[in-house]
């Protein structure tokens, strides 16, 4: 997507983009190509508390502000506070809902906008709303946010990998050494059970049994662990991490498992192999990043039904995926 008739660098612009985690991944995927064309632009943005640690990695966000979300509408109130006084050259809504348009509202700015599929109301508060992207949908999250640089004549081409400063390091880091085709990150779990495949133990096995030399990191919400015997030097248990464990996790040099959720979305951005498992969601709205790269790959449920989706028909994709050149 190229620019046609760019507007001038704007010298601050607010961003509101509180969650969910692949959600904010695609709003920074964007916004790293807006700050390389406009670098003096001074960019905030407003992110959930459990989450602004990802933003803060980013260096093209010069300013995090943190909404507590679990403190109710006082987490609000925290933040339409902060916003009142300040002013933007420019206010980005894409998140789309109640809570965030009034924080839109609250920031001084002539020139608010926001996505035209927003909820709740949130509509009243903008001055202009991003078309939907052309042509039949479903459409990627990502093409919906590109509406935002395009309706300023920016280019909206979204380039791997997302820059992220590097965090703390961790112990672990060296369990990664050797061959990136041979490490293998699993994310058991996702943000909707329904969207959960039950079949990583079953395919963490195979993966040992079938591929010498590899080795598989697990990470999840919860602590768990594969059932069985588990060899020696070959198996990383990140479950239960805290947030800035995970964020380095997804960027070490591997191949990715795991359902459609946030950490799926990160790998992808940081350039890492990915193979997404989808049950009733759909990859082309859902999947990884660009759609249709080499280092990508959907593998679907039959019926959408997670249950008749067999380990071995993952670990089949898996090898597929891992003898793509790149």
């Amino acid at each position: 997507m190229s620019a046609l008739g760019r507007e001038p660098s704007l010298k601050s612009l607010l961003v509101i983009k509180p969650s969910s985690l692949g959600d904010i991944v695609h709003g920074l995927q964007v916004l790293q190509s807006v700050k390389r064309q406009w670098p003096e632009c001074r960019v905030t943005w407003v992110a959930r508390d459990r989450f602004a640690g990802l933003v803060r990695a980013a260096p093209f966000v010069d300013e995090v502000l943190e909404f507590r979300r679990k403190a109710g509408w006082r987490g609000i109130w925290e933040v339409l506070r902060t916003l009142r006084g300040r002013r933007f050259d420019a206010v980005w809504d894409m998140q789309g809902l109640l809570r965030s348009g009034m924080m839109a509202a609250a920031a001084g700015s002539s020139r608010r906008w926001g996505r035209a599929d927003s909820r709740e109301g949130a509509g009243i508060f903008y001055h202009h709303r991003i078309s939907p992207p052309e042509g039949e949908g479903p459409h990627h999250a990502i093409r919906v946010l590109q509406g935002f640089p395009l309706a300023f004549g920016l280019d909206a081409e979204v380039t791997i990998p997302l820059e992220l400063v590097a965090g703390r390091r961790f112990g672990w880091e060296g369990f990664f050494d050797g061959d990136a085709g041979l490490r293998f990150v699993i994310f058991t779990d996702s943000r909707g059970v329904g969207k959960e495949w039950p079949g990583f133990d079953r395919l963490t096995h195979l993966i040992w049994e079938r591929i010498p030399g590899s080795r598989v990191a697990w990470c999840a919400g919860q602590q768990m662990a594969p059932g069985g015997d588990l060899p020696e030097g070959r198996f990383l248990n990140l479950t239960g991490c805290p947030l800035d464990e995970m964020i380095e996790l997804c960027r070490q040099p591997s191949v990715f498992i795991g359902n459609d959720s946030g950490p799926m979305h990160l790998s992808a951005a940081v350039g890492n192999r990915v193979l997404a498992i989808f049950g009733p969601t759909s990859p082309l709205r859902f999947g990884p990043w660009p759609i249709g790269s080499q280092r990508n790959r959907a593998i679907s449920a039959p019926g959408g039904f997670l249950l008749d989706l067999t380990a071995e028909a993952v670990l089949e994709a898996v090898e597929e995926l891992r003898a793509r050149p790149v």
